[in-house]
């Protein structure tokens, strides 16, 4: 996730090889590609995580 970054409110997911932009409102890919098993692994953590990401979204793009 990156202050001052463009809407919708999202974050990245980043492996050697691939990057994705997830959107936070539904766990939606809107940009990129990525594997499923890194996908999967990844939204397995949003999904734990839901409140942390919606709170540092908001941190970091209050405007």
């Amino acid at each position: 996730m990156f202050a001052d970054d463009h809407h919708p409110p999202h974050f990245h997911v980043v492996t050697p090889d691939h990057e994705v932009l997830v959107r936070l409102a539904d766990f939606e890919v809107i940009a990129g590609q990525i594997d499923r098993r890194n996908l999967d692994m990844a939204l397995a953590w949003a999904g734990a995580n839901r409140e942390r990401l919606d709170h540092e979204w908001k941190r970091l793009n209050a405007r």
